[in-house]
């Protein structure tokens, strides 16, 4: 196999503007809020030294982002979402800034961070949609999965750096500093989103609805291959999200230093399969995808919770990364090929809710688990119940196993409509 089948497909970057500008804008967005999302928890630690206070941002963050996922999807479809994101992530930027006062007080206050915490679900719930629906629109049908790996490489480049910087920053410079990061980056992103082409709604679209909320419902329910992508995720992140108490797992194994590290290592993982991602564009069973890499989430995960070693540790959270790259592409890939335009936001709505609210819910599981039975064993359970889960999920929905991106009627009806051929037969 030569060295181009295997590096990653650079054709979306090549061939369009937006596609180049967003994944530029994503990557300092990416950099800054990993620096707050290592240091937010690990605040929330020092005033209260808690695991249950910690995995309580979970809770906070719940309703906000079910209700503004499913309210950004309509959004989506009946505004220009260049504008949703735009606004969005200037939002996002007051709500760092915030952060930043706060730590800046002799007396640092706990709400502060929790009403914050719940304004970030909000606004991300409300903009993700927007970015979702907008990637189908401005890249090739033919150029889908190649996008979905230069976005995770993207996602991977930040959540590396961000995380292990944080780590630095928080223990030498204090959680301001990270903060203050965090402000900067989302200021240059909003530079950035200035300069993206217009992106209207349908002249026919509606205004944002219950009634339009429960169309893309509907829809998805009618479809037993998006149905199975979500649920597996969904399974996969309540079970296995151990990310909230890393503070704590670092305490245990006596390693400290290793906490930024831990928040990175997924990342390592899964940026070492975007690298070798070249081979993931001539794949056409992409429901195969979703199961396998959600499977070999769960038992990485198993295997972090048993080791007592650190190094042992970061090693299987770097292959979990690895799996849920897999996973991550083979939905992102099955969700663009199969969802019309016109429904396309608030679909990507309801994925908010799978892509999201599962970490929300897991990071509740795991602070509630080790609060109870302990961090590590909190950790390998919840690694054996994704296994088993998706196991089960599996067998329940044969369409998602089955999937084949040249025979399925809804990626065919969506080739047609764009002029496009089918991917090159080949299989993971």
């Amino acid at each position: 196999m030569s060295l181009s089948a295997i590096l990653p497909d650079l054709s979306p970057w090549r061939s369009t503007r937006d596609f180049r500008l967003l994944w530029v804008q994503g990557l300092v967005t990416y950099f800054g809020s990993f620096m707050a999302m290592v240091a937010l928890p690990l605040q929330i630690k020092e005033l209260t030294d808690s695991p249950l206070a910690v995995g309580a941002m979970g809770a906070v963050e719940l309703v906000p982002l079910v209700v503004f996922g499913l309210y950004g999807g309509a959004l989506a479809d009946a505004a220009d979402r260049r504008k949703v994101i735009l606004l969005s992530e200037a939002a996002l930027g007051l709500l760092a800034a915030i952060l930043l006062v706060n730590a800046l007080l002799p007396e640092p206050m706990l709400w502060p961070l929790y009403v914050v915490a719940a304004g970030v679900a909000a606004l991300f719930g409300l903009q993700r949609p927007a970015l979702d629906s907008l990637m189908a629109r401005i890249v090739p049908h033919d150029q889908l999965t190649a996008a979905a790996a230069l976005n995770s490489l993207r996602w991977n480049v930040g959540a590396i750096a961000g995380p292990s910087l944080a780590g630095l920053v928080v223990a030498y410079a204090g959680h301001a500093s990270a903060y203050a990061v965090t402000v900067v980056g989302f200021a240059v992103s909003v530079l950035l989103c200035t300069r993206l082409s217009p992106a209207p709604a349908a002249r026919q679209a509606e205004k944002p609805s219950l009634r339009g909320i429960a169309e893309g419902a509907r829809y998805a329910w009618s479809r037993p291959v998006l149905l199975g992508t979500y649920a597996v995720d969904m399974a996969a992140m309540f079970f296995a999200f151990p990310n909230t108490i890393f503070p704590f797992l670092a305490d245990d194994l006596d390693a400290e230093w290793a906490l930024g590290l831990m928040y990175a290592a997924g990342a390592v993982g899964s940026l070492a399969l975007s690298l070798t991602s070249g081979w993931t564009s001539r794949v056409r069973r992409h429901g195969l995808l979703v199961v396998f890499g959600a499977a070999g989430w769960g038992l990485a995960i198993t295997a972090a919770g048993w080791s007592g070693d650190v190094w042992v540790v970061l090693g299987c959270l770097a292959l979990a990364g690895a799996g849920d790259m897999l996973s991550g592409l083979g939905r992102s890939t099955i969700w663009n090929q199969t969802i019309p335009d016109e429904l396309r936001g608030r679909l990507a709505g309801i994925e908010v809710l799978s892509y999201s609210v599962g970490p929300q819910l897991g990071q509740m599981r795991a602070g509630a688990a080790a609060g109870w039975t302990g961090t590590r064993p909190a950790i390998w359970s919840g690694g054996l119940a994704c296994v088993a889960s998706v196991a089960v999920l599996a067998a329940a929905l044969p369409r998602l196993v089955s999937y084949d991106a040249t025979t399925d009627p809804d990626a065919r009806l969506r080739r047609e409509r764009e002029g496009t051929t089918a991917a090159p037969e080949a299989r993971p």
